[in-house]
């Protein structure tokens, strides 16, 4: 994870200064930036990997700024972990619903942000690997190099989220796969006890998707166990 660029976007310089410190001793280059409007800026110059993204900004908060990026073509495939002295679910729902890859609040451990960073880039990086090919079946249509979905032919916006979890339902297709593993795959380490945040995201991707999202033809709920992805026959 050596040389990794990440861009720190927070108002309280205390917390700049901590995470600054602490990231570059592990081996990260940083950028910082103190206001939304800025961090724009800076991410479409540098072109970061990861930003650690505060929600209660001036200028543009949190929620406009993670927009700004996901619906940029260059960095629509940027990392993004929300910082903020919310606690209310409602927030950290609509910050994983625009497309943030993981959501702390404060006060945080050091120890357990760095730990989350690794992991969030360290499945980013995965998801880019995934080979060029295309699942193709009935009116459903996933390009996974593109990371772009087609429903009856009609183009589909995905939050990165929501493709990841389409692509490893689709790659394991006819399988069951619980909850705990789409956590531990999806966001690179457990969420204990929020087995929900799967459920949320599988909710909103069924609506995009499924023809009828009361009753899924693509995407099977396995009570008490998971999801599994049915192929067409």
């Amino acid at each position: 994870m050596a040389n990794e660029k990440i861009l720190i976007v927070d108002d309280e310089e205390h917390i700049v200064e901590l995470l600054h410190f602490n990231l570059l001793n592990a081996g990260y280059e940083v950028l910082s930036a103190n206001n939304g409007i800025d961090a724009v800026k800076i991410a479409k110059s540098e072109k970061p990997s990861l930003l650690l993204l505060d929600l209660m900004l001036p200028g543009m908060d949190g929620f406009d700024v993670c927009k700004e990026i996901k619906r940029d073509a260059e960095m629509k495939k940027t990392s993004i972990i929300m910082l903020t002295a919310k606690g209310e679910e409602l927030d950290k729902i609509l910050g994983l619903e625009l497309g943030a890859d993981d959501y702390i609040t404060k006060p945080f451990s050091v120890r357990e942000l760095l730990a989350r960073v690794k992991a969030v880039l360290r499945r980013t990086s995965s998801f880019n690997e995934t080979e060029d090919d295309v699942y193709n079946s009935e009116n459903l249509k996933v390009d996974f190099e593109r990371h772009e979905v087609y429903v009856n032919d009609r183009k589909v916006d995905l939050t990165l989220k929501e493709f990841e979890l389409l692509q490893i339902l689709i790659k394991n297709k006819g399988r069951i796969l619980k909850r705990e593993t789409l956590l531990d795959k999806i966001w690179g380490y457990e969420y204990i006890g929020e087995t929900r945040t799967v459920d949320v995201h599988i909710r909103y991707l069924r609506k995009k998707i499924e023809e009828d999202d009361k009753n899924p033809r693509f995407i099977e709920t396995i009570r008490g166990v998971g999801y599994r992805f049915n192929p067409a026959e």
